[in-house]
């Protein structure tokens, strides 16, 4: 036991272990058809919660490794314009359907999912933790904690509504008989954020580019939208 504490005060072994738990967590979503139920980060989330468990490590030790991934964050979703840029003129030509897009798409997943919990008798709270579900993680905590949800919740929540919307997706597009892939991501980047932003990538570089857009939008205005629209719905 002493040697693990000693080896534990390491930040590169948390780093080295957020890798490897990631690619273990991508083989078997490739082996499982890449089914979104087993998304990789629904995946790693599960494994690094059992081995911080298992090891009695504390979060904060945890994140003196994981926070040189947490970095990368902001210069990945900064790339995110790279393809966005490429396709510049097609933005422009569809800038109206888009914003139309992203503040009905927005306001619809906020307001259905308040409706459905208070249908079920769900508290305020927890009402409040649901409205931001369809946004970004960090944006959706931030928007939990500001309004009176539960932030902690509120990022659980946002990793199902990712993981349900990238397996819903395919099947209305072929419902729907969807061919674009500028319409495919920007749909899942409305409903789906981050994750739905990494699945449009595999329709092509064009729907990455309208998702990584669809989850910026739909971020900023829901952050905007919701502590205005809360008064409005009694909560």
């Amino acid at each position: 036991m002493m040697l693990w504490d000693h080896f534990q005060a390491f930040p590169v072994l948390w780093l080295v272990v957020t890798l490897a738990v990631f690619l273990v967590a991508s083989w078997i979503n490739v082996k499982a058809g890449k089914t979104p139920f087993l998304h990789p980060v629904l995946v790693s989330l599960s494994i690094i919660i059992v081995v911080l468990k298992l090891s009695e490590t504390d979060y904060e030790t945890y994140m003196e490794g994981g926070r040189y991934i947490h970095l990368l964050l902001g210069p990945a979703v900064v790339a995110l314009a790279v393809p966005l840029y490429d396709n510049l003129a097609t933005v422009k030509r569809l800038l109206v359907p888009l914003l139309v897009g992203c503040i009905s798409g927005a306001i619809v997943a906020s307001v259905s999912a308040i409706a459905i919990g208070a249908w079920f008798g769900l508290s305020d709270e927890i009402l409040l933790t649901l409205a931001p579900k369809s946004v970004t993680s960090p944006i959706a905590i931030a928007i939990a904690e500001k309004i009176g949800g539960f932030p902690s919740l509120a990022a659980g929540l946002v990793l199902i509504t990712g993981a349900m919307g990238c397996l819903i997706a395919p099947l209305v597009y072929k419902v729907l008989a969807i061919k674009d892939e500028s319409v495919k991501g920007f749909v899942l980047g409305v409903g789906a954020h981050a994750m739905g932003t990494a699945f449009a990538f595999e329709y092509g570089m064009v729907a990455g580019a309208f998702g990584g857009l669809a989850m910026a939008m739909t971020g900023a205005f829901t952050a905007f939208m919701l502590p205005l629209l809360m008064p409005f719905i009694g909560l």
